[in-house]
């Protein structure tokens, strides 16, 4: 019987931190370097676990336009962070700032962005070493 209950926490204890595990690190982004992105906004895909802007670069050299995808924080975060699922537009002109992937793929990790209007947003949490904003209304004192 004692068996049967140790495997059974076993079994209790992997379920609840498969999750935890599933997370991946920030080490496949370069974080010694930014580089920043100027061009039109592709989709923002407001999705958990992470909310993911698509944006068109015209590559200089070639003059082809490229697609960068940029990994934002979870819906929870971007909204933290000032973003809705409509503060962007297919179409619309954007500078993003990201810590680039390692490998050279076009992506990253946004760490702010710049809309036509002139608005600017910006990332908190720990991926970047900064305290979590708060929401109109709430008290944050205590939150990371």
């Amino acid at each position: 019987m004692s068996r049967l209950i140790a495997l059974a926490a076993v079994t209790v204890a992997a379920a609840i931190a498969t999750p935890a595990f599933a997370h991946h690190s920030f080490a496949m982004f370069d974080q010694d370097h930014t580089m920043v992105l100027k061009g039109s906004v592709k989709e923002l895909e407001w999705n958990n676990p992470h909310v993911w802007l698509r944006v068109i670069v015209q590559d200089q050299a070639t003059g082809k336009a490229l697609q960068y995808g940029v990994e934002m924080g979870s819906v929870a975060r971007s909204t933290y962070d000032g973003w809705k699922p409509d503060t962007v537009k297919p179409g619309d002109a954007i500078t993003v700032s990201i810590h680039p992937l390692k490998d050279g793929a076009r992506g990253g990790m946004y760490l702010s962005a710049e809309l036509a209007n002139g608005r600017k947003l910006g990332r908190t949490g720990p991926a970047v070493g900064l305290p979590t904003a708060c929401l109109p209304g709430q008290q944050c004192s205590s939150r990371e």
